[in-house]
């Protein structure tokens, strides 16, 4: 069986395709909401003509402007921006869709030239971008019956533990309560013989289409929490409870996938009657905190990120020079 160790010096040792792929260079800027990605987004871009590509699962969305923190529209005025306003808030969109939508503006790098700047925290649409999916084997029905039935006689760490024995790559890469995921990598590890993680990280490195360079910002929790707390306040000031009205009133309720993100939730609670706006607001911000921490533990793992501090330019512009002359 393969290390932990091991699986980690040669993901490091692979490199982003070399320059003689494709002239098309990507930088993703990454990072925990509320970290500052789109004023340096927008910064850079403008310093370097570049175009910005929004990774956001939230921004695809139509009139909802204020809870998503879109770049405003002076903003999009002097820098093109894609991937924004893609989809009604009752329309389905998902990584796959991503890719589609990305790769009409990028093509896939043959033939294109210049610097797009990738923004966004959805992690999964940055790993699907620049990896491509990975769909695995397909599923086996009466093996997952088989687990879950397992799961459901045992407990429910029994089928976390059958995974320590069998795939210790993909048990340290899973939470224990997850089951859909720990099924699932049980399920490939019998069809397969072979890791998830392996699976995975073999179509990583066979399906890069673009030359790219990844840059995450971080800062001290604290600091991070507080302007939260302070963009929370923002939204209210810039009209984020009138936004939310406006979109129940034209039917885009409570259920949909799109309402039920950050923020419009909370909100729909309050304009419902089932949480006083100090509650949705207290809400709001306790569940931003708690996705920002999910955030900062996905991009941790990926070994890929340059990882600067939100106000350090110098030291990034530069590495971005480096990266351009490569």
């Amino acid at each position: 069986m393969v290390s932990v160790r091991q699986v980690r010096r040669e993901t490091k040792e692979h490199s982003p395709l070399p320059a003689q792929h494709s002239p098309l260079q990507l930088v993703v800027i990454t990072g925990a909401t509320g970290v500052g990605k789109t004023q340096l987004a927008l910064e850079l871009a403008q310093a370097y003509g570049g175009e910005i590509v929004s990774a956001d699962s939230m921004q695809v969305y139509r009139y909802m402007d204020i809870g998503t923190a879109k770049p405003g529209l002076e903003e999009r005025k002097g820098v093109v921006h894609h991937l924004i306003d893609v989809v009604d808030p009752d329309e389905a969109f998902n990584a796959s869709l991503y890719i589609d939508q990305v790769q009409k503006v990028l093509g896939r790098g043959e033939k294109k030239e210049g610097l797009y700047f990738v923004v966004g925290g959805t992690g999964l649409y940055i790993r699907a971008l620049l990896g491509g999916l990975f769909s695995g084997p397909a599923a086996d029905q009466d093996l997952r019956a088989f687990y879950r039935a397992q799961g459901e006689r045992f407990g429910e760490g029994y089928l976390y533990g059958l995974l320590e024995e069998r795939d210790i790559l993909a048990a340290k890469c899973i939470n224990p309560r997850d089951i859909t995921r720990v099924v699932r990598a049980l399920e490939v590890w019998d069809l397969t013989g072979k890791s998830i993680v392996e699976k995975q990280r073999e179509h990583l490195f066979a399906d890069r289409h673009y030359r790219y360079l990844k840059i995450g910002l971080k800062m001290a929790r604290a600091e991070l929490y507080a302007r939260i707390e302070k963009r929370t306040d923002s939204m209210v000031a810039r009209g984020l409870i009138d936004e939310v009205g406006w979109l129940l009133e034209r039917g885009y309720h409570g259920g949909l996938k799109a309402m039920q993100s950050l923020g419009y939730r909370h909100i729909t609670g309050y304009l419902s009657g089932t949480l006083s706006l100090q509650d949705a607001l207290g809400l709001m911000n306790r569940d931003t905190r708690q996705y920002a921490k999910r955030q900062e533990t996905w991009f941790k793992k990926d070994r890929e990120i340059s990882w600067f501090e939100a106000g350090e330019r110098r030291s990034l512009r530069d590495r971005i020079e480096s990266f351009r002359r490569e």
